[in-house]
């Protein structure tokens, strides 16, 4: 692995190593504002906000954060879907040198108040329909203030009118009685600071941009700490990849989440870093608003996940030949496994080329990826991106480097990889180590092999996360959930391999005696207790779970005879 064989194996115009400018973050829109100023960064519904514009914005939300006390390094929540708003507001806390905690928008009370809590969040925008659920988290919380965007105020004229009359109300748009205490709207904080200009403020490219939070080996979530270099080096390393682009003249339709890494790097900065518009997609479950997108506004990048790749291969319109998809060039696929018939159906109606991709919240996102134009090789994650070095080490020692062929933890070095985890340092150090060549690498907890051209083989997982659809989910937050029903005795919680989402949930459940429950009780009671794709899909009851001497529950096992049972 020393002599990097995956280097020969590079497309033409791929370099072997790229220049990391020693700059933050929004040097990326900066620099699209000077050199695209009326290209579109933002579409949304037909509305658009160009670069010269979206620059001008996120520098006024930048001076109000610093006049409202927001000082270096402070965290500041983010709490809604993809829209221009995030936009504004993840580059605006950058400029103000403040940290970006992007939390899921289908996160439960609960699971706010965790992360709200561990990363010292004392302000939060929040979209409208998310509000009381904020609410209701709050006072478990060191928030102090809400800042509240409706999703009509950057939709074009015409639309945001008939919003306001038939949909803002009935989906939860409007909030009753009007902003609580001190929360304030986000377009009175814009109109206060119409003519204000940048805040004089340094960031460093060493400071913190992100959060993100990821699960643990004990299931317990943990915020990886990326500095501005590190996004900056992931976005580029992306952009290199890519050869054949046209800087300004790219459109990335942005289907997934921005609240993940993947949505953040893969798709906004590696946009930002290239003058590419985004075209703004809230909910890629909504498969008509998705294919409408790219039909319309042509767009030309779709990094996603193979759940979303397959729902358009069957879709009805799709079949039918209503949709001209043919603008795609290039798709970036990732958080699940990509099977062979989704991708060759999806180039099959596109054109364009899927090709998968691995990567991890520590790096910020992406470090593998499968070439865009050379061989795309059955189950494999792919090569190492320029500057990343990659080792596979022994699973018995946890130091002792293998070889090609032979199966071992991926570990990894490159510019990307996050500082540690937030206040945890055993965690860190666990997945942060030195090796005896003096470097830091990061240790994924992921177990694969190389072959002899360089490309890499998930075999499994170290950790036991289950992935439907791209969404983490740790089997002890569920099983937790589970024993909290009066009539269930013991829970063990797996992922099984599911068709459509790559791996789905499923609940092994033990009753205490003389009592009995429904599938559909069941998940009425984890739906008010957890994010509705954290809710098993599958239940198995039975007598007694297989467990270790210790008595732990072999969730392995169970796995296996799920599989077993259905073979």
């Amino acid at each position: 692995m020393n002599e990097r064989p995956w280097l020969a194996n590079y497309d033409k115009g791929v370099p072997q190593t790229i220049e990391i400018p020693n700059v933050p973050l929004y040097h990326f829109l900066d620099e699209s504002a000077r050199k695209y100023p009326d290209r579109a960064c933002t579409i949304f519904k037909g509305a658009v906000i160009n670069y010269r514009e979206m620059n001008a914005i996120t520098d006024r939300v930048a001076a109000a954060l610093i006049d409202m006390g927001v000082k270096k390094g402070d965290r500041i929540g983010i709490f809604m879907p993809n829209t221009p708003q995030f936009v504004m507001i993840y580059f605006g806390i950058l400029k103000a040198g403040g940290v970006v905690v992007a939390t899921n928008p289908l996160y439960t009370p609960p699971e706010i108040e965790h992360q709200a809590s561990d990363a010292g969040i004392e302000l939060m925008f929040v979209m409208t329909n998310f509000y009381e659920t904020i609410k209701k988290a709050q006072p478990k919380t060191k928030i102090k203030k809400l800042i509240v965007t409706n999703l009509k105020e950057t939709l074009p004229p015409f639309l945001r009118v008939l919003f306001t009359l038939v949909r803002e109300k009935k989906q939860g748009f409007r909030i009753k009685g009007g902003l609580r205490d001190d929360d304030i709207w986000f377009q009175d904080l814009l109109g206060k600071y119409q003519n204000a200009s940048r805040p004089e403020l340094e960031v460093d490219p060493g400071d913190t941009a992100l959060f993100q939070y990821s699960g643990g080996t004990t299931g317990v979530s943990k915020g990886a700490v990326a500095m501005h270099r590190n996004v900056v080096a992931n976005a580029l390393q992306i952009k290199s990849w890519m050869t054949g682009l046209e800087e300004g003249k790219e459109v990335v339709l942005m289907g997934i989440p921005l609240f993940h890494v993947y949505g953040m790097v893969a798709g906004m900065s590696f946009a930002m870093a290239t003058g590419s518009s985004m075209v703004m997609v809230p909910n890629p479950r909504d498969l008509k608003d998705v294919l409408d997108n790219i039909s319309k506004y042509k767009a030309t990048i779709f990094p996603g996940v193979p759940a979303l790749y397959n729902g358009i291969n069957n879709h009805a319109d799709v079949k039918a030949g209503k949709y001209d998809l043919s603008s795609i060039k290039a798709c970036i696929s990732g958080s699940a496994a990509l099977m062979r018939d989704t991708k060759d159906q999806f180039e099959k109606l596109t054109g364009g080329k899927v090709f998968e991709g691995y990567g991890l919240s520590e790096a910020p996102t992406a470090t593998h990826c499968n070439p865009l134009l050379g061989e795309n090789k059955t189950g494999s994650i792919g090569m190492p991106l320029p500057n990343v070095d990659v080792k596979l080490i022994s699973l018995d020692d946890g130091e002792t480097e293998l070889t090609q062929g032979e199966i071992g933890e991926i570990i990894i070095h490159g510019p990307q990889v996050m500082k540690g985890y937030h206040n945890m340092p055993t965690e860190t150090e666990n997945t942060l180590r030195k090796m005896k060549d003096g470097k830091v690498w990061l240790f994924t907890g992921d177990i694969a092999r190389m072959d002899e051209d360089g490309y890499f083989y998930i075999v499994d997982r170290k950790k036991e996360l289950i992935k439907p659809g791209g969404y983490q989910v740790w089997p002890r937050e569920v099983e937790e959930a589970l024993a909290d029903h009066p009539k269930i005795l013991e829970a063990g919680v797996a992922g099984i391999p599911d068709p459509y989402r790559g791996e789905t949930v499923k609940a092994w459940i033990v009753f205490k005696p003389g009592e009995s429950a429904t599938e559909e009780e069941l998940k009425v009671f984890c739906k008010e207790r957890l994010a509705a794709y954290k809710v098993p899909t599958h239940f198995e009851f039975r007598d007694e779970l297989p467990k270790t001497t210790v008595g732990k529950i072999l969730r392995r096992e169970l796995v296996r005879q799920h599989k077993e049972k259905t073979q």
